[in-house]
């Protein structure tokens, strides 16, 4: 099953702290969780005006513990076996992501060591139009529902099979 998702985070050049995430399957359930472990006064000022202010308030249950956050993910990218990760310019988020479990040698089998690079795609087949960006982006679930739209636009023209090959054309 495909995942597209999106993060929120501070990060300094050093460190790199989980704000929020957002997780869309190809199917259309969801999952978002807002971290009560980053610290708000390390961000940078674009942060705080891009991401923090979008926030919900701070009493919403979707404020959790990383270790909460890490165990709910797990679960719900592996509930239908491998998840296939995709992302727009994901390298931050993949980082992310893995952090969740410490580093890269603590991250689950179960969790693909790579994401998928929607921009990429994009690019690969022509840059067609895309979706326009929804409001309220920066809120790591709106930009994981837009990664997905995006990535429909995409697949009409590059038709990737489930293990996400193109389909060669018969002349």
């Amino acid at each position: 099953m495909r995942y597209f998702y999106d993060t929120e985070f501070i990060e300094d050049g050093t460190t790199i702290q989980l704000v929020s995430i957002g997780i869309v399957s190809e199917r259309g359930e969801e999952y978002y969780a807002v971290s009560t472990d980053f610290e708000p006064q390390r961000a940078n000022s674009w942060v705080r005006k891009n991401v923090l202010s979008k926030l919900p308030p701070r009493n919403a249950s979707v404020w959790k513990t990383n270790s909460q956050i890490r165990r709910e993910v797990l679960q719900f990218l592996t509930a239908e076996g491998r998840p296939d990760l995709w992302a727009w310019v994901g390298a931050y988020d993949h980082v992310v992501l893995v952090q969740l479990w410490g580093d890269m040698s603590g991250l689950p089998q179960a969790i693909p060591r790579f994401t998928h690079e929607l921009k990429q795609l994009w690019e690969m087949v022509g840059r067609p139009k895309l979706p326009d960006v929804p409001k309220g982006n920066h809120d790591a679930l709106v930009d994981a529902r837009h990664n997905l739209e995006k990535f429909k636009v995409c697949q009409k023209l590059a038709r990737l099979d489930r293990d996400n090959r193109g389909q060669r054309m018969l002349s």
